[in-house]
């Protein structure tokens, strides 16, 4: 709520002359102002080490802060019409539907319970994950991380290492596996809406994606096997036995089909009807389908028996914690992306460059690289963006003649969303979901080792067999 305020309250400082806002031209920023967004981000890395008592209970004033950080000064220089327009913007057009949907997917999960307990074992825990992974480009990888998580977790209650099973998920499940449909993940919708077939990238990243996901549930198998054999289980199971797998609260695999109408309606609904407030352009397909979400919550709330949320331990902490730091890391990263969308003439145009050869023909090597490094940080939807332009932004070429790039610019944002905690908002998600079940989690740069370790050889593979 505090939060909240403090963007209310920004909000209201900016208004005078707001309609008057316009682009920032980011070839005009210094690097220091992506030191907020900077801030934010080793705070979310660092303070759990060095403060965890402080972040775990005022993580939202630090990301207010940080915010802060930026539009205070911002206004300052820039005036509040193009503070105030950037504010506005980045509410309505990026991070409110962002996270409708996320809340959307986040409760409708919640709202099913897969009952038995199957037990831990490296085959089952391969069974889980592979499932998970084929799920998450139909539900998005938000949706079949909740849905999957929690009866993980509960499959591995009683094995005495298992933050490794969480982590292999949030590769997996949290983000190869939406890689094939604009369903799966943002960054492949905002393609679509861009133009791009609904089916062109699991016609042209499908051998990737299965090098990925069988790569990653091979060695998962041989670590968890002998992680197995090594510990063995706790004698008592914290979860009784029961006598088979079902689902309660099933009505909501009905409103999980009306979130994936929504989200595909306001892609293939073109109109020009909407509204457009201080300067951001609203369209009507947005606000239907943002409108039909936040309905199908309250559904979800409404018919889900009280006693399949405490079955699932359903709580809304996780949802919060990642509401509010991705409220921080969409507002502070405004000068980013706009330093990025400047260029080789902005701050940050040796990136660009670095993905053009010598004879003007765009590099999917370094397309791939670039706009995974930045997805590991970044928002990986804004960076498909700024890349997708960069390489021309006309999807008929990007579909036929650059197919090369198009596909390395979707694997890199969609697949390296997984080398950090942030790369993809799922990831946070899990990560909560699991500290709240007791999984000690690794830290942020214990996360980053894993996946320096495990994700990075094989991307280095991918690139060498399909992005030279």
């Amino acid at each position: 709520m505090r939060f909240s305020r403090c963007l209310a309250v920004t909000a209201l400082m900016c208004l005078p002359g707001l309609s008057m806002a316009a682009d920032i031209d980011g070839s005009s920023l210094s690097w220091a102002w992506g030191i907020p967004f900077a801030g934010i981000l080793l705070s979310i890395a660092l303070m759990p080490l060095l403060a965890a008592s402080f972040w775990h209970h005022h993580f939202g004033k630090v990301a207010a802060a940080w915010t802060l950080a930026f539009f205070l000064p911002f206004a300052a220089v820039f005036g509040p019409a193009v503070a105030g327009g950037s504010l506005v913007h980045a509410l309505l057009a990026e991070y409110i539907p962002f996270i409708i949907l996320l809340v959307a997917l986040y409760t409708v999960a919640g709202g099913i319970f897969i009952r038995g307990n199957f037990h831990g074992s490296p085959a089952v825990n391969v069974a889980i994950l592979a499932i998970g992974t084929v799920l998450a480009s139909f539900m998005g990888t938000t949706g079949a991380s909740m849905l999957m998580i929690r009866p993980l977790i509960r499959a591995n209650d009683n094995r005495v290492h298992k933050a490794h099973v969480v982590v292999f998920f949030i590769f997996l499940v949290s983000n190869a596996g939406g890689s094939l449909t604009p369903l799966g993940d943002p960054p492949l919708f905002l393609g679509f809406l861009k133009g791009v077939d609904f089916f062109w990238t699991v016609s042209h990243i499908f051998p990737e994606t299965l090098f990925l996901a069988g790569s990653l549930l091979a060695i998962f198998y041989l670590l968890d096997r002998w992680y197995y054999a090594r510990e063995g289980v706790l004698a008592v199971d914290p979860t009784p036995d029961t006598r088979g797998v079902g689902f309660d609260g099933a009505v909501n695999f009905w409103l999980l089909a009306a979130v994936v109408g929504l989200v595909l309606l306001s892609g293939f609904w073109k109109t020009p009807l909407g509204i457009t407030v201080f300067g951001t352009e609203v369209g009507l397909p947005g606000l239907v389908r943002d409108a039909g979400l936040l309905a199908v919550t309250f559904i979800s709330l409404r018919l889900t028996p009280a006693r399949v949320h405490a079955d699932n331990q359903f709580s809304w902490g996780p949802m919060q914690e990642v509401a509010k730091l991705f409220a921080g890391i969409f507002l502070t990263i405004i000068p980013v992306i706009a330093m990025l969308k400047a260029g080789a003439q902005g701050p940050f145009g040796a990136i660009v460059s670095a993905v053009t050869r010598p004879d003007g023909q765009p590099d999917p090597a370094m397309y791939f690289w670039a706009t995974g490094a930045l997805s590991s940080f970044l928002d990986n939807a804004p960076t498909y963006l700024v890349f997708f332009n960069t390489a021309g932004g006309d999807p008929a070429a990007l579909m036929t003649t650059l197919a090369p790039t198009l596909a390395a610019i979707s694997a890199g944002a969609v697949f390296m969303g997984a080398n950090s905690y942030i790369g993809n908002a799922p990831n946070m998600m899990v990560k909560a979901v699991a500290e709240e079940r007791g999984v000690a989690m690794p830290s942020f740069f214990g996360y980053m080792a894993w996946s320096g370790a495990v994700l990075v050889p094989l991307f280095i593979i991918m690139t060498f067999i399909w992005f030279k």
